[in-house]
């Protein structure tokens, strides 16, 4: 009998929204009221593939789960004929029909990949992000995909860990912004869309501080940091309309995250009011026995479950052992349930009971994967993405634009012919065949020049130290010599950042330190002395002292996806102005790491070259580059600031000789209050394009919230005092202005749930 109740709900869901499709929590509370005990620890268990690229598997594991109800979503299961092959054993075998829901890490970009997030974020451009997040989902959804656990909001101030690279880097307020992109793109106007995925934000919260730099560990972490710098971009996703958040790995004050029903309950359920689905990260729950969490699974599975984890992933011990528990009375069902509940409003809210397919089809994979609009947009978002550190002049003229009247270009470093790193970590179904590398788009680019190309030297995880002469050196030095300019790309294989690839020294890898100063000695000796372009790709900020002193101009080209080759030639032949800017602070080397720049005065603040300050005796207390860093083909000019408690407002001119694009930043500081502030927070920003000699008046609004901080008491307040501001092209800017704000504290919002 309840077979049939089971299939006859699901036609009459399916007969009903024809007409008007009932609500994501009528179909969840009708669908929770047929369940067993089994099924629904089922529908909160997400299993990894069972299924090879073309099938199942040999043992037919899979598909006895699904028909058994004891899952309810998978993870890495892609592709739109696998997937229907997949949801139909749900909907036509099991005894409910239940759709599944399948998960993947997607990124930044699905087939066509776009720059990796840390890349993303140095476009401080929102509307190109949501462009982006908008074609991965189509992309995705047409693959057969529901759910990307995208976007990661984690902060992240130390460049040894290698999961910086998914990221929007260091700062919170361009963190948010960010985040709230990717949300909006990637769930579009309306989730039931089969153009739209579920987004995740996590991983919630703070796993960007793990200690050392070391992928998993815990994370040391003070409430207010917590409040002021790890928080915002979470909060942000959420008032964007995230569908669901993921949980993080590290501890937090001595508690798991996956068991931390103060962050995961009292802040996010009670304080937020998130009512969307909250899924641990790989094996996390299990993971709770390794942090020494209880002595059993049991235990594990209790303490994740009540701290407000709804879906397990990859690991079983919600379906393993609480059934027995809520049978003899020691667990109540209704903890289950609510879980249940949520992962029912989510399949619902994607319009899975509807057509639990979403319209994904091999016809539409054709259509709508890799499109030359979408190498396009790939190409035109790459390109905003690309910072100029330096640009030294040579023979009278700046290094850069590249000028075209070269007869000979050298092109030198084995990450130039490489078809994989372009593609960065956590790629989706992104493939090698698909790259543009450096020197296939330089070669188009140029095709009246001829371009010669040297490997130089393999590219090792482990630092080599001391001179280096082998047989790649020796075959770039003669071509830097005999060239007319030289592109020399240096950096990181995909695989040397994202998730567990943290590393203790943040220089270049491997003899590349070598290679560039071989090449680079080559050309200055040749007659005449020939340009060195440094090019960099990598996923994490990289200390190049030499680089930044030495080569004739240096470009941070981090991961750009498919069109890396196309777009950077557009960069380096001047086509494209570039506009980037750092998101994240580049120092001088791994000893100054962390390193941020909205940083404490502390008592002693550090003045170069001064003992006993806040400093070092062995290097320059100063980063490479500082947040917000990026030049362009032209100049750009400050002036006339005039500031208040509401808005500042600045002229910016373009002096220089050609069209430039600059992201205009605004910083404040609260000069004196009841604790410590950092020495500027970024607290607006703007891009802006110029025509030579234009100039342009900007307003930035303030809000009581960009003045407010978080008093001992911890509540968000507006002190009275002064604060000063800074408007520049970084975090660096020395224009500045203040105002001072009068009269009583004015209280924002109470204290959030105390720390615990």
């Amino acid at each position: 009998m309840l077979k049939t109740i089971g299939v006859l709900f699901v036609a009459i869901s399916t007969a009903d929204a024809q007409v008007a499709p009932r609500s994501p929590s009528r179909i969840a509370d009708s669908v929770l009221a047929l369940m067993t005990l089994e099924e629904k620890l089922g529908q909160i268990t997400q299993a990894p593939s069972a299924w090879g690229q073309t099938g199942p598997s040999a043992d037919g594991a899979g598909e006895r789960q699904i028909r058994e109800g004891r899952v309810g979503s998978f993870l890495g299961i892609v592709g739109a004929e696998l997937t229907r092959q997949v949801q139909r054993h749900a909907v036509q075998e099991s005894r409910l029909k239940i759709p599944l829901i399948f998960g993947m890490d997607v990124i930044h970009g699905m087939r066509t990949i776009f720059p990796v997030p840390l890349a993303m974020a140095a476009s401080f451009d929102s509307a190109a992000t949501v462009r982006a997040a908008r074609i991965a989902a189509i992309e995705a959804s047409a693959m057969g995909v529901h759910w990307t656990f995208s976007p990661m909001v984690d902060i992240a101030r130390d460049a040894r860990w290698g999961r910086i690279v998914e990221g929007a880097g260091e700062d919170p307020l361009l963190g948010s912004v960010m985040a709230a992109a990717y949300v909006r793109g990637y769930q579009g106007d309306d989730l039931r869309s089969n153009t739209s995925l579920l987004a995740t934000a996590k991983h919630f919260a703070a796993y960007g501080g793990a200690e050392a730099g070391r992928d998993y560990n815990i994370v040391s972490v003070s409430e207010r940091d917590l409040w002021d710098l790890y928080l915002p971009p979470f909060h942000a996703a959420l008032r964007a309309g995230v569908g669901s958040f993921m949980a993080s790995f590290n501890e937090i004050n001595g508690t798991p995250v996956h068991a931390s029903d103060w962050l995961l309950t009292e802040v996010l359920r009670r304080q937020w009011r998130f009512n969307g689905l909250l899924v641990s990260d790989w094996t996390g729950v299990w993971e709770l026995l390794n942090h020494g969490i209880g002595p059993d699974s049991l235990t594990a599975a209790r303490r994740a479950l009540n701290a407000g984890v709804d879906m397990e992933m990859s690991s079983t011990l919600y379906r393993n052992t609480l059934a027995a528990e809520v049978r003899a009375g020691r667990y109540p069902q209704a903890a289950i349930d609510s879980a249940v509940l949520r992962v029912l409003r989510a399949k619902a809210s994607l319009g899975l009971f509807e057509d639990p397919y979403r319209g994904a089809s091999v016809e539409r994979e054709r259509r709508d994967l890799l499109t030359p609009a979408n190498r396009a947009a790939a190409r035109e978002i790459a390109r905003e993405t690309i910072v100029l550190l330096t640009n030294k002049t040579v023979a009278g003229a700046p290094a850069l634009p590249l000028r075209r009247t070269i007869a000979t270009l050298a092109v030198i470093g084995a990450l130039a012919n490489d078809s994989a790193a372009p593609l960065g970590s956590w790629n989706g179904a992104g493939r090698k065949d698909d790259v543009v590398t450096v020197l296939a788009g330089l070669r188009r680019a140029l095709p009246n020049v001829q371009i010669s190309y040297a490997r130089g030297v393999a590219i090792d995880t482990v630092r080599v130290e001391g001179a280096v002469s082998t047989p790649g050196i020796t075959e770039a030095e003669q071509l830097a010599r005999s060239a007319d300019a030289v592109i020399l790309v240096l950096g990181e294989t995909a695989d040397m950042s994202g998730e567990g690839a943290s590393r203790t020294s943040i220089e270049l890898p491997g003899a590349q330190l070598q290679l560039a100063q071989a090449v680079i000695r080559a050309a200055r000796s040749a007659s005449p002395a020939k340009p060195v372009i440094a090019v960099l790709m990598n996923g994490r900020p990289l200390a190049v002292p030499y680089l930044a002193d030495s080569a004739s101009a240096l470009v941070e080209s981090w991961f750009l996806g498919v069109e890396h080759g196309n777009a950077l030639a557009d960069v380096l032949l001047g086509d494209h102005a570039p506009s980037g800017k750092l998101p994240v602070t580049f120092p001088r080397n791994t000893g100054q790491v962390p390193i941020y720049y909205n940083h404490k005065k502390t008592g002693r603040p550090g003045i170069e070259k001064q003992k006993y300050t806040s400093n070092y005796i062995d290097a320059l207390l100063t980063p490479q580059f500082p947040f917000g860093h990026g030049l362009s083909y032209t100049t750009f000019a400050y002036a006339n600031l005039h500031a208040s408690r509401d808005s500042v407002t600045v002229e910016i001119t373009n002096t220089g000789t050609r069209p430039g694009t600059e992201v205009a930043q605004l910083y404040l500081r609260d000069d004196a209050a009841t604790v410590t502030r950092p020495v500027r927070e970024l607290r607006g920003f703007r891009r802006v394009t110029l025509q030579p000699g234009e100039k342009r008046t900007l307003r930035f609004a303030l809000t009581p919230n960009d003045l407010a901080l978080y008093d001992r008491d911890m509540r968000r307040v507006v002190e009275p005092g002064t604060f000063t501001v800074w408007v520049g092209g970084s975090s660096a800017a020395t224009l500045e202005g203040r105002f001072t704000v009068t009269g009583d504290v004015v209280v924002l919002s109470p204290a959030p749930p105390r720390f615990r």
